[in-house]
């Protein structure tokens, strides 16, 4: 018996942003889809506007499981994870058990299959796509928030795009200038935007 996808399907009951009021709660088993849809498309913009060899599949499959450790760590906040060098490491410490408990609920077989992704996937070519999708999700919470009138999350935005903006990654700045418009438009304001 597996236990890998009876814990894969307790990532919806871990929400995210948890010391910030939402006006959406957002939780990490919807935030890795979209990582992993935002890093497929990141590495897309890469290969097809800016040269770039990246594997698409592998940057959305690796994105895909980026957040699985949580399941066993819950969702620790940013302001929390990075309060001091000395939490941060332990935190990073405490993340690898996890995701190697988390392959271990794999069949023997299979778990040499799912280490890069799980255990070692930021020692992948292809991490740096990854995190950039995960902070361009923290982005895309942060508009939706605003637009929705919640103030609480203008620090986060400001914050975010600034980092973003400082990784110097073409595509991501693709990304932004292409998708960002769209986000938080109306569904009657959106089809009168793609008919234009």
């Amino acid at each position: 018996m597996s236990s890998f996808f009876a814990f894969l399907k307790r990532m919806r009951f871990i929400n995210r942003w948890s010391l910030m009021r939402n006006t959406e709660t957002e939780n990490i088993q919807e935030h890795s889809l979209e990582v992993a849809m935002v890093a497929h498309n990141l590495a897309a913009l890469k290969n097809e506007y800016f040269d770039g060899n990246v594997d698409i599949n592998k940057v959305a499959v690796i994105a895909m499981y980026h957040e699985v450790s949580e399941i066993f760590t819950g969702d620790m906040p940013t302001p929390i994870k990075y309060f001091d060098p000395k939490l941060r490491e332990l935190y990073g410490e405490v993340e690898t058990l996890a995701q190697e408990k988390m392959l271990s609920t794999l069949p023997e077989r299979l778990q040499a299959v799912y280490k890069p992704f799980i255990v070692d996937a930021e020692d992948n070519p292809e991490w740096p796509i990854v995190k950039a999708a995960d902070t361009i999700s923290a982005y895309m919470k942060c508009v939706n928030e605003l637009k929705a009138g919640n103030d609480e999350f203008k620090e986060a935005h400001d914050s975010i795009l600034a980092k973003l903006k400082a990784l110097n990654m073409p595509e991501v700045d693709m990304f932004l200038e292409t998708y960002m418009p769209a986000l938080g438009k109306s569904l009657d304001q959106l089809n009168y935007y793609e008919i234009k």
